[in-house]
């Protein structure tokens, strides 16, 4: 009969804990929404950049024979998944500069400091909002390349893609976060992000096919965790969605859908385990 107060208490202090977390990050999220309302700037460029990719890409091979590509289809088809994929990494490496400016104007002192529940909420509330943003950034694409007639995926196939793109935005939002807290300062998180950003575009399938590619380049594309994510969102818009079809043929064996996506998760765990303890060294 007397432990049952404790066991109580112990769900009490549980339910508790997590009902502050949740408004504390749903604050925080609130701010840095509030800081995109008064500054829209960054999510129209960050829509705005693929745009172009897009209109401009598409146009410039309207005409390239049918047999150009695997499968014959269209090159703004074929283009359509890499410039998604790329919307939402862009985004993704980007979670780390709002981080990286409250270190640099004294906000994130201000949180330390602050009778917080749990500081895990300042990292959840950068991962919620980086993910909405990176997410509506490439719906915008998604739109466009339908209304362009690169086509639409059907009901299994956009369940695929935004399965896809939220592996791949966890992972590099988690990178991002690392780097904002390591780094000395914006200017350095922002020159890794210009280093980083295209090379990884062009040394992808986003382009062109691996059978396009130099034997270097093809081993880079192969290797590279964008083309893992723009072949099951490809697949999901080339038809009848199978993802144990293969769907990448690396110079180290065939790869079908399960294993791109298997790739993106364990990415994910491994770059979240891999800064837990920076952050929790930099927020304790």
């Amino acid at each position: 009969m007397s432990s049952q107060p404790s066991v109580t208490n112990t769900s009490t202090l549980s339910s508790g804990a997590i009902s502050e977390l949740r408004q504390e990050t749903l604050a925080l999220t609130k701010r840095l929404f509030l800081q995109l309302l008064r500054r829209p700037s960054t999510l129209i460029a960050g829509i705005l950049q693929p745009l172009i990719w897009l209109v401009f890409f598409g146009a410039l091979f309207a005409n390239a024979p049918d047999a150009l590509l695997p499968g014959g289809i269209s090159y703004g088809r074929f283009l359509g998944a890499g410039v998604i994929v790329f919307t939402a990494f862009s985004g993704a490496l980007n979670a780390g500069l709002p981080v990286m400016f409250d270190r640099e104007f004294g906000f994130l002192n201000r949180l330390l400091v602050a009778p917080l529940r749990s500081r895990s909420s300042i990292v959840l509330a950068s991962v919620i909002y980086i993910t909405a943003i990176s997410l509506i950034q490439s719906f915008a694409i998604m739109a466009t390349a339908f209304l362009l007639g690169y086509g639409w995926p059907g009901a299994v196939g956009f369940l695929v893609v935004i399965g896809t793109l939220l592996l791949l935005v966890f992972a590099v939002t988690a990178l991002s976060l690392g780097l904002a807290f390591a780094l000395p300062g914006h200017i350095e998180l922002i020159a890794v992000i210009f280093v980083v950003n295209l090379p990884l575009l062009f040394a992808s399938t986003a382009l062109a096919p691996i059978s396009f590619m130099p034997n270097w380049l093809g081993w880079l594309a192969t290797l590279n965790p964008l083309t893992f994510a723009i072949e099951p969102i490809r697949a999901a818009y080339a038809g009848p969605l199978d993802l144990q079809h293969v769907l990448l043929h690396a110079p180290y064996g065939d790869v079908n859908g399960y294993a791109c996506l298997s790739v993106l998760m364990l990415l994910a765990i491994g770059l979240f385990f891999l800064i837990a303890p920076l952050l929790n060294r930099k927020l304790s």
